[in-house]
């Protein structure tokens, strides 16, 4: 049975959203009336449609009668968790033919990685990458020649991006796909030890980058539970996935099997068959929730308190920073994975993985069963674990017990009753805080604010020896209009060390910090922007800044007088709008909405 507070807030949503979601429909039945889409194509235009395809492909597409499935691929071979895609192609075109039906790589989109760019200013794009898959998505669908669709990404603003695309073709079915996460290597608590280690000169460049390559060091996503394996918890919990998918390794029998059998499942889905399985039916209000209470429960990425916030408003449904906030109220965390724990997320999967945490959240009335998923109606589906068989694929029930208690437990017995991501609000604006890694004595930090405009700057001043004291670390002019949004894991090596030598230390900022926020509070996404005048761009340096987890108070405590009549600064340098691709996207800055409507150009 749903707990009935779960139940008042998707109700809370549905009615706030009943106009869009209403208007989203009507467009997207419109598309369906028309039919199968490649039916209607002129004789030219089918003509080119499957000009280089092989005679009997070519057959089938003329008679329309077999569904042809489009993919859209993120694949690139520099980065691990995208290289393994390349091979994925053939693989979907021999399954889908196995079952009588066509593929056909429909297009590809740009695959970035935060942890390349992280620290330098390719990062200053990669939240707009999001809205430019999103576009090529579209782009690559646009053509009218699919059925079904399969996408192909893993990453941070992959997933988000091909799924905002595919949902302006709600009327297909749409199937994600992914590669699974490389093996454990070095340890993420080591990496990090040995990073911090490095920021105080005490470990050499050659001894970090040895252990960074011990870290990252093969094919799949890295093994930390960061936005790129958030991304995948939540497709389960959404089925969007075939059941068990997100985190199997790459280049394993099962994974090739999980890859084929998701490209036959979509062919059966399709309005052609008798399943018919359409993406704005899968992705409703009900599924919404059910992905934010599982990345609650896991500990997952803030990067989706504006990712799904983005998603959702291409379905049409209205969600905040509220909603988010008071279903973290009512969500157990039952999971500890790097950074919110040792574990990491091939532990995570050995001890149960995504069909105990489903199972458990499910068996707490803590996720909506009553869904439509792409494995068919009710998300017990995906409490499921699939096995190797003589014919594929065989499911059995996944396990109802923990196998590590100290990486996953039952909502009944969970590490923390609450999910740990939290709304700050006060006279700095409104912010999220992640504070499942932060420890209790560190989550009420009063002391005064030293302001900075870039992670450069607090590099400087920490090398310096000028922040040996009690400090807030006000980085501004990190916001989607001012440069794009970056992550700012540089500081966290330098935070931590303070913190860890016994200062009072905190982050407020209005960029953002992703799955890997860690031990030191960090107000993060704050809005409205210090560029666009936010309160931000009003605090001066030993202004006394109060950041409250439990109260979930963000104040500068500043007499209410003289607040008001202080004047906002302008940012001193605007160098961030050139160089490595930026001035491309000066047009992106300028359209993007703020961190809580989903920092993007587009309008739901």
């Amino acid at each position: 049975m749903t707990d009935p507070r779960l139940q008042q807030i998707t109700d809370r949503i549905g009615e706030r959203s009943a106009d869009s979601r209403r208007t989203y429909l009507d467009r997207i039945e419109a598309m369906r009336r028309q039919g199968p889409q490649r039916g209607s194509l002129s004789c030219s235009n089918l003509a080119h449609g499957f000009a280089a395809c092989e005679p009997e492909e070519k057959q089938a597409l003329k008679l329309v009668e077999a569904a042809n499935i489009g993919i859209v691929n993120a694949y690139n071979d520099m980065l691990s968790a995208h290289q393994p895609l390349g091979e994925y192609p053939d693989i979907v075109k021999r399954a889908a033919h196995a079952v009588g039906c066509t593929a056909q790589v429909a297009g590809g989109v740009p695959a970035m990685c935060d942890g390349v760019t992280q620290g330098a200013a390719g990062m200053e794009l990669s939240l707009f990458s999001r809205d430019i898959i999103a576009g090529a998505t579209a782009i690559a669908l646009s053509h009218n020649m699919f059925d079904g669709v399969l996408c192909l990404g893993v990453c941070d603003k992959i997933v988000p991006g091909l799924l905002i695309g595919a949902l302006s073709f709600g009327h297909l079915p749409v199937i994600f796909a992914p590669a699974g996460p490389m093996s454990s290597g070095l340890s993420n608590t080591e990496k990090a030890r040995v990073r911090q280690l490095f920021a105080e000169g005490k470990a050499s460049r050659e001894e970090l980058l040895e252990a960074e390559a011990g870290a990252y060091h093969g094919k799949g996503t890295c093994t930390f539970y960061g936005t790129a394996n958030s991304n995948q918890m939540l497709m389960e919990a959404m089925g969007l996935h075939i059941p068990g998918a997100a985190f199997e390794p790459p280049d394993t029998e099962l994974r090739q099997r999980l890859t084929e059998a998701a490209a036959q499942r979509l062919c059966r889905i399709t309005a052609l068959g008798r399943e018919y399985t359409p993406l704005a039916e899968v992705v409703d209000a009900k599924a919404i929730v059910n992905a934010i209470v599982a990345l609650l429960a896991t500990g997952g990425s803030t990067n989706h308190s504006i990712h799904w916030i983005a998603i959702a408003r291409a379905a049409g449904i209205i969600i905040d920073w509220q909603d988010f906030s008071e279903l973290s109220a009512i969500t157990p965390l039952v999971s500890r994975v790097y950074p919110n724990g040792a574990a990491d997320v091939n532990h995570f999967h050995a001890a149960g993985g995504t069909a105990f945490v489903i199972r458990t959240l499910l068996d707490s009335g803590l996720l909506h069963e009553d869904v439509l998923t792409n494995w068919g109606p009710g998300l017990r589906h995906y409490t499921r674990e699939p096995r190797l068989a003589d014919t594929g694929l065989d499911y059995v029930e996944g396990t109802g017990a923990s196998a590590d208690l100290a990486v996953l437990r039952p909502a009944s017995e969970p590490f923390s009753s609450e999910g740990g991501l939290r709304l700050l609000e006060g006279n700095l604006g409104r912010a999220v805080i992640k504070v499942s890694a932060v420890a209790e004595e560190h989550r009420v930090i009063e002391a005064p604010a030293r302001v900075f405009e870039s992670q450069d700057a607090l590099k400087l001043a920490f090398e310096a020896g000028e922040l040996e004291c009690n400090v807030v670390a006000v980085v501004r002019f990190q916001g989607p209009r001012a440069n794009g949004m970056p992550e700012l894991h540089k500081l966290t090596p330098y935070l931590g060390i303070l913190q860890d030598r016994g200062f009072r230390v905190a982050l407020v900022t209005d960029g953002r910090m992703s799955g890997a926020s860690g031990k030191v509070p960090a107000a993060i996404h704050v809005s409205p922007e210090a560029i666009a005048d936010g309160p931000l761009a009003r605090v001066r340096d030993g202004d006394i800044i109060r950041l409250d987890c439990d109260s979930g108070e963000l104040q500068a405590l500043v007499p209410a007088d003289e607040w008001r009549e202080r004047q906002c600064v302008q940012r001193s340098d605007a160098s961030c709008e050139y160089g490595t691709g930026r001035e491309l996207f000066g047009f992106m800055r300028a359209a993007v909405n703020e961190a809580e409507a989903g920092a993007t150009v587009f309008r739901g």
